[in-house]
């Protein structure tokens, strides 16, 4: 069995344990599709008695066809009842299925390391998400659908033409497995086509994610063509594998038409034969040909449930990767939940790097005490970010401890970890909603007379209230329609409605014009009051009043102290500032 047939195996299988959970739905589905095939092959056994009513010319049973008719539409009519159940049976399990597989993968992306997310689109993984297990779910409908009723008519279609004539059963018998060798023969080569497939189109998703959300940059770097060639390129592919799978999967029907097609011959053939010979009647000839057809739709309808599948697994292989991929490292059995925090952290000896064997930060050393304000200043890559991720427990440092209040924080929950931070980021973040229900994120139970206080406090009030409906606006996936510095004041806004024990503000006011940035200034001087807080800087002068200044190089603190302590040392923070300082004599002249 090649690689590629081990990999559809151990798919189908997994795939398998998510359906065997609907075990009773797919049972009463066997059941109605049994009975709908077992109907539709009586009706020609039917039709046979009403040819054979027709005895001769003038000489015909017209009480007996009448009967026969009557008969046939009863059938019919359960045929049809049974068809209906078994389709409802069968969508409430194809889309059970896919619901369970897409809250799997949603929830596995809940606790997926960040390493992880960094190192994938995000257009990537909404293609798994979406757009495979759609295809999940028409692969598996076609499946249920037409793959019970086609094995049981082929099965019931044999054992009707058995108690016919054998010996015509055996030449169906005999010409079948070309159609079963010939489908087979083509599946393989298509899983191979749809898998590639599968994988272009969310390259191709996560291209068009990135550009739709990065516009004005594409706009403003004249990148159009350079965007435009990269998705051409992309689309190339995905038309050439796209091309390929739809050809291989459209001459297997094809194929099996034509092989099907010797069946119905050699069926009629011999019947004719047999039945010039007396050994069958006229009727039971034409009942015959109907089965010799019924027998060959299913490999038809088969052929293009087998590619259809093809298809399906490919797309499930890639969600079930997703679900598969390593979480985050779980939380200890007895993890502590931190209550009531008094900002009391320690860093020993703490090493970290996102590629191995390229050191970030090495033998990290801090102890800051509850209350103190501690800046991070550092050029860009010296690790100020990384710093803030390993206090988030964002990322899990590989050597060395970090605590709070005495407790290695490995040993806390998550949970209660990083309720005990509020957190600014350079990034803003909000989602589609209110403005009242963005800002109330971290405290759901808060009124609307605090969050008003908050938005005070923040200098956001006076924006929100030019809004249309102030409060109540509803604003779009990222603040679509705001400003940058007013999505930052929301952020801030967040943080100082749950004022939680320690602060983390990662170039907070980054986006926020001077003016309001000294009222921010103001106010933060006043939240962080009584808090540990941590302070990522690129601007030197937003930091004068910390109590600690660690100035960072290469992943190590090369300089620490306060303020004026730095600049009396002339070192490199001296050099920072006066850098800076020089700057913006020379953009004030």
């Amino acid at each position: 069995m090649s690689k590629m047939n081990d990999k559809q195996m151990t798919t189908l299988k997994k795939l398998l344990s998510y359906i065997k959970k609907y075990t009773p739905l797919i049972t009463l589905s066997l059941i109605f599709a049994a009975v709908s095939s077992i109907l539709t092959l009586y009706v020609p056994i039917l039709t046979g008695r009403a040819v054979d009513c027709i005895v001769s010319a003038g000489n015909v049973n017209f009480a007996g066809i009448f009967g026969v008719i009557r008969q046939i539409i009863i059938v019919i009519l359960l045929t049809a009842a049974a068809q209906w159940l078994m389709n409802i049976c069968n969508n409430r399990i194809t889309y059970q299925v896919v619901r369970d597989m897409r809250m799997d993968a949603f929830s596995k992306i809940e606790i997926l390391p960040l390493k992880y997310l960094d190192a994938h689109s995000y257009g990537e993984l909404v293609s798994r998400v979406i757009a495979d297990a759609d295809q999940v779910a028409e692969g598996l409908l076609m499946g249920f659908t037409q793959l019970f009723t086609g094995i049981i008519t082929i099965v019931g279609t044999l054992i009707f033409m058995v108690t016919i004539n054998y010996k015509i059963a055996l030449v169906v018998i005999c010409i079948t497995p070309i159609s079963l060798f010939v489908a087979a023969f083509i599946a393989k080569r298509t899983f191979s086509m749809f898998r590639m497939q599968s994988e272009t189109r969310g390259e191709q998703t996560a291209l068009i994610e990135e550009m739709i959300s990065n516009q004005k940059v594409v706009q403003a770097f004249r990148q159009e063509d350079n965007v435009l060639s990269q998705f051409d390129k992309i689309n190339e592919r995905l038309g050439e594998y796209s091309l390929k799978a739809t050809f291989f999967s459209s001459i297997t029907n094809p194929s099996t038409r034509f092989i099907n097609s010797l069946v119905y011959t050699g069926v009629g053939i011999f019947g004719a034969v047999s039945a010039v010979m007396g050994r069958i009647t006229v009727g039971q000839l034409a009942s015959f040909l109907s089965y010799a057809n019924q027998y060959t739709k299913p490999f038809n309808e088969i052929s293009g449930v087998v590619t259809e599948l093809q298809n399906a697994l490919a797309c499930a292989g890639r969600i079930l990767d997703l679900i598969e991929e390593t979480p985050q490292v779980e939380e200890d059995a007895d993890a502590v939940t931190l209550d009531h925090a008094k900002g009391n952290v320690t860093l020993e000896h703490v090493d970290f790097s996102y590629v191995k064997d390229q050191h970030l930060i090495e033998d990290f050393n801090l102890v800051v005490k509850p209350g103190e304000r501690v800046a991070i200043v550092g050029p860009t890559g010296c690790g100020k970010t990384t710093l803030i991720n390993l206090l988030m427990r964002f990322y899990d440092a590989e050597g060395g401890s970090i605590k709070v209040d005495g407790e290695d924080i490995r040993h806390l929950t998550r949970k209660s970890l990083r309720t005990s931070y509020g957190m600014v980021l350079q990034e803003t973040w909000l989602r589609e909603g209110t403005i009242l229900e963005n800002i109330k994120m971290g405290v759901k139970d808060a009124t609307r007379e605090q969050v008003i206080e908050a938005a005070k406090a923040s200098h956001a009030h006076s924006f929100i209230k030019r809004l249309p409906q102030g409060y109540d606006t509803v604003i779009t996936e990222d603040g679509g329609g705001l400003s940058q510095g007013q999505k930052q004041l929301l952020c801030i806004t967040r943080v100082m409605l749950s004022l939680p024990p320690m602060l983390i503000l990662d170039e907070a006011t980054s986006s926020i014009d001077t003016r309001t940035e000294i009222r921010i200034q103001n106010a933060f001087a006043k939240m962080m009051q009584g808090r540990t807080s941590f302070i990522v800087a690129h601007r030197l002068s937003t930091i004068k009043e910390a109590d600690i200044i660690l100035v960072m190089k290469d992943g190590h603190i090369i300089e620490q102290g306060n303020h004026e302590t730095l600049l009396a040392k002339n070192g490199f923070y001296a050099t920072l500032y006066n850098s800076q300082f020089i700057q913006s004599e020379d953009a004030a002249n």
